[in-house]
C-alpha cells in the first residue's frame, strides 16, 4: 500500500486552528500520514556570509538570508510542545499517522517522549550522520529524503540505517522544481538501498498539478509526500508548491491503480520524460548554494555552544 504524506509545513501560518482543519482535510483526502514540521525560532543560526550574500567576478558564493528577518518570520510559526502533543491526538482522532521532521538533535528527545513512532529527515540532513544515529532504532520507521545530498553521502546513511525500517524519498532542493529537473530516475538508484522508495514533490502545483506524482508512482514510488494547504497558494510562503484537498485526494486515488492503468495517464503528460531525467545526478549550482544555506540553518545551542547535526557533541 502506497503511503501518501501530506505534509502542513508553516501552511498553518502558526494558527492551532488551521493547523486542526488541515488535519481532518488531509484524512478525508485519504492521507496515510500527515507531517509538521519542529521548527523553533530560536534554533535559527547566525551567518555572516548570508547576511549580504557573497558575489565574486559575477559568480555567487553565497545566497542572501538575513537571520533577523527570517527570525522574525519563523518566530510567528512556532508550535510548541503541547501543541504537538495536540497534532498527535488530533492525528489519532482522525485515523492518520502523526509525523513530523526534526531539524536539531537537542529537540529529539522530546520528540521521542511524545509519542511519535515515525520520524522525517529533511533532505540537508540526510549527511548528518550523528544525528542519524541518534534516531537510529528509537522509530517503527524513518523517512529520509536526499535531495541536496551526495551520492556517497546517500550510501552512508544506508548503511546507517541498515537494520531500520526506512525509506529514501527523492527530492530536488529548488523551490520550486522545474519539471525539466526532477530526475525521477533516482528512484532507481535509491532503490538499491531499501525496498521503500519515494518522491517528495516541490514542484509548482497551479502549473504542474499532480502530474509528477503521477510519473513517480508510475515509477513504483511506495511514498508520496506532497505540501498540503487549505489556504489559497498566496497566503504562505510554502503556498505556491502545495496542492489542495481535492488534488491531494486525487494523488490518492491514483495511488490505486496498477502500473499498466498509470502509464496511460503518464503518456498523456506532456514532456513526462522530461520528467524522468537521468538515474545519475551531479548536484547543480543551484542546489549547491540552497544546501549551503540549509544545511546548518538550524543547529542545538547547548551551553552557549552551536553544535550542527553532523558534528559530535
Amino acid at each position: 500500500m502506497t503511503k501518501i504524506i501530506a505534509e502542513l509545513c508553516q501552511n498553518h501560518n502558526g494558527d492551532v486552528n488551521i493547523l486542526k482543519d488541515m488535519i481532518w482535510r488531509a484524512a478525508d483526502s485519504g492521507a496515510s500520514h500527515v507531517k509538521m514540521q519542529t521548527i523553533f525560532s530560536e534554533d535559527l543560526t547566525f551567518r555572516e556570509r548570508f547576511e549580504e550574500g557573497i558575489t565574486s567576478n559575477g559568480v555567487v558564493k553565497s545566497i542572501k538570508r538575513p537571520y533577523s528577518p527570517e527570525f522574525e518570520r519563523l518566530s510567528k510559526l512556532d508550535l510548541e510542545f503541547d501543541t504537538h502533543a495536540l497534532f498527535i491526538d488530533e492525528c489519532s482522532s482522525a485515523g492518520v499517522i502523526p509525523l513530523t521532521t526534526v531539524f536539531n538533535r537537542s529537540r529529539l528527545e522530546s520528540i521521542i517522549e511524545l509519542g511519535f513512532k515515525e520520524i522525517k529527515i529533511a533532505s540537508y540532513d540526510c549527511a548528518s550522520f550523528p544525528l542519524i544515529n541518534d534516531l537510529k532504532n528509537k522509530f517503527n520507521h524513518i523517512y529520509v529524503s536526499t535531495g541536496a545530498t551526495h551520492d556517497s553521502e546517500i550510501e552512508t546513511t544506508a548503511d546507517i540505517l541498515s537494520d531500520q525500517n526506512f525509506s529514501f524519498l527523492h527530492c530536488v532542493t529548488i523551490y520550486p522544481t522545474p519539471v525539466d529537473k526532477l530526475n525521477l530516475n533516482r528512484i532507481d538508484y535509491l532503490r538499491q538501498f531499501t525496498d521503500s522508495v519515494g518522491f517528495s514533490d516541490h514542484t509548482r502545483s497551479s502549473q504542474h498539478g499532480i502530474d509528477p506524482d503521477i510519473v513517480a508512482l508510475w515509477k513504483d514510488a511506495d511514498v508520496i509526500e506532497r505540501h498540503f494547504t487549505i489556504l489559497d497558494s498566496s497566503q504562505t510562503k510554502d503556498g505556491p508548491v502545495s496542492v489542495n484537498p481535492e488534488q491531494l485526494k486525487n494523488i490518492v486515488d491514483y495511488s490505486k491503480y496498477n502500473h499498466d492503468e498509470l502509464f496511460k495517464l503518464v503518456e498523456n503528460i506532456p514532456d513526462y520524460d522530461k520528467m524522468l531525467g537521468s538515474k545519475t545526478h551531479s548536484l547543480s549550482e543551484e542546489e549547491l548554494l540552497n544546501r549551503d544555506y540549509y544545511r546548518g540553518r538550524f543547529a542545538s545551542k547547548i551551553n552557549g555552544k552551536t553544535i550542527y547535526n553532523w558534528e559530535e557533541r
